[in-house]
Order: C-alpha cells, then sequence, then structure tokens
C-alpha cells in the first residue's frame, strides 16, 4: 500500500495515525519531493471511480493562485492530469493507493470500509 502524503498537512498527520493505530502496513511518499506523474494520476483517476475534481486540493493556496475553480471546467481531462502532474501541492492529500484502488483525502468512515472490513 503507497500512502501520498505531504507530512506538515494535519489530515495525513490523522490519517498516518489512523493507519498506525489499525496496524496497516503501508509505504510513504512525500508529494512534494516525489509529485505524482501523469501516468500515475491517470491509473489513480481510472481506477477510484471519483471526480476528477476530487484530485485536486480545492483548498490549497496554489488552486486559489491559479484560479482553478474557474479554468477546470473548461479544460480536458488530459489537461487537468497534466496540470496535476506539475506540482504536488496541486494534489489531493493524503492518497492511499493499493492493488487497483485509490482512495484521496481522509474521512475515517471511508477509509474504515473500504480497508478493514
Amino acid at each position: 500500500m503507497l500512502f501520498i502524503q505531504y507530512p506538515k498537512c494535519s489530515t495525513c498527520q490523522k490519517a498516518k495515525k489512523w493507519l498506525d493505530a489499525h496496524n496497516i502496513l503501508y509505504t510513504s511518499r512525500h508529494i512534494v519531493e516525489d509529485n505524482p506523474t501523469y501516468d500515475e494520476l491517470k491509473q489513480w483517476y481510472e481506477e477510484s471511480g471519483l471526480p476528477l475534481k476530487r484530485f485536486f486540493n480545492t483548498s490549497g493556496v496554489l488552486y486559489k493562485d491559479m484560479k482553478l475553480k474557474d479554468k477546470l471546467p473548461t479544460m480536458s481531462e488530459e489537461e487537468q492530469l497534466k496540470l496535476l502532474a506539475t506540482n504536488g501541492m496541486l494534489v489531493k492529500r493524503p492518497i492511499l493507493v493499493e492493488d487497483n484502488r485509490a482512495i484521496t483525502g481522509f474521512k475515517e468512515p471511508e477509509w474504515a470500509e473500504k480497508l478493514l472490513m
């Protein structure tokens, strides 16, 4: 299992504590130092079944500075994925990747349902 996170992010810290508390083994990856590639993002997006917007860190400073709320609706999926691959701070975190699935963000009930059941 791959746990993609930004160590200073409080949500990522909560997710890490939750994984550790449930003895779930994972490999940690720093989202800024090792930004997800276009191919990785495309695969995770396809496997997640989520709307592509869920992969954007919509509360981030960079998202707001780039005025992406207004730009994303006019961009193709490929353009959005390429943009995400340019900077880890644009990507929603944490991302948990295992086998053929990807989960973005940390919502304890969702993680419990998908990882403990």
